[in-house]
């Protein structure tokens, strides 16, 4: 009985050690592919990507007060990048129409000129550099949205173009 004992213990505490060594070790967040992961995107384009496992709590400041003309008037609230992603339907300030997509890395596709350009968030408005040169504004007016031409990448000045802008599709983020 004493020798059947003893292998029963011997296997019992062979199974319990590596479970007492790997408890014992410091942990690191786990890296599998299926794991949630954190993206934060800032206003130039660049990203950052954290492990949801490595995140306690998320805080936001509380936003100033917006001033610009790019200012929701309903809420009072400026308007942020996710609620520009996706497709629009802009004018071109002479009757004609093209569409430009806001992608959420700061790309932007649009279909006619230059077909690139980078985009980003400024005072509640979407500013687009274009690879040709055009600078573009999407602001919302009231219940409804423009496109305002700007002949620099200050969007400031007289504007060369204002015309209407329509959201056709939105992306989620």
């Amino acid at each position: 009985m004493f020798p059947r004992f003893a292998v029963l213990s011997v296997g019992f505490l062979g199974m319990l050690l590596p479970v007492a060594s790997y408890s014992a070790s410091p942990k690191s967040a786990p890296k599998t592919a299926g794991g949630q992961t954190l993206v934060i995107v800032f206003k130039d384009g660049r990203q950052q990507s954290i492990a949801m496992a490595d995140v306690a709590r998320i805080d936001f400041k509380e936003a100033p007060s917006p001033t610009s003309a790019g200012e929701n008037t309903s809420n009072h609230t400026p308007l942020g990048r996710g609620h520009f992603l996706g497709k629009w339907e802009l004018g071109e300030g002479n009757g004609n129409n093209f569409y430009a997509t806001l992608e959420a890395d700061g790309n932007a596709k649009k279909s006619s000129g230059a077909s690139h350009g980078r985009w980003m968030v400024v005072n509640g408005e979407a500013h687009i550099n274009w690879d040709d040169g055009w600078h573009d504004a999407i602001r919302k007016v009231g219940e409804g949205y423009e496109k305002i031409c700007y002949p620099d990448k200050t969007f400031t000045g007289q504007p060369l173009n204002t015309a209407d802008a329509v959201h056709v599709e939105s992306k989620p983020i």
